[in-house]
């Protein structure tokens, strides 16, 4: 779990996974220059060839988007970057953090009722991941008013 040291206006953090980002990325690159060595190498036609180049940029795209997920806290709001989609939360309708035994990330729990994931709170950091979900919750009952981080990062 990368969490970067307060570095925009009103003290901005940043949570990010380590292992998930490290994998994705060379997994993304791994699989690009395979496409380009067979594209390279091999004796395919012309639409192969683009194929190939197609599923790599396709994967290694992929690939970037999952090893780019992040939280950023701001002063007056949270936004969460998922694997398609990035969702922008006013503190007051968030109301804690869960993250239960066995799930990969953490989730927060919204005044609406429902759920969000925050895939940039992952269980494979370990205890880097369990540290980062608690100090999301320190930063929700801070900013919104919730219960303490020691009630609300279930897990």
């Amino acid at each position: 779990m990368s969490i970067s040291a307060p570095d925009g206006p009103e003290g901005t953090v940043v949570l990010r996974p380590r292992v998930t980002r490290v994998v994705a990325y060379v997994i993304g690159s791994v699989v690009m220059l395979a496409a380009i060595g067979l594209s390279l190498l091999t004796h395919f036609g012309f639409a192969d060839t683009v194929g190939f180049l197609a599923f790599g940029l396709a994967v290694l795209w992929f690939c970037h988007r999952e090893g780019s997920v992040r939280a950023t806290a701001h002063a007056d709001r949270l936004v969460v970057r998922n694997l398609m989609a990035t969702r922008e939360l006013e503190w007051a309708e968030i109301i804690g953090v869960v993250f239960p035994p066995g799930d990969p990330w953490a989730k927060l729990d919204l005044a609406d009722g429902d759920t969000l994931s925050v895939m940039a709170v992952q269980r494979t950091d370990g205890e880097k991941g369990m540290t980062a979900a608690r100090r999301l919750a320190g930063m929700i009952a801070a900013r919104s008013g919730a219960e303490g981080p020691e009630g609300s990062a279930k897990g």
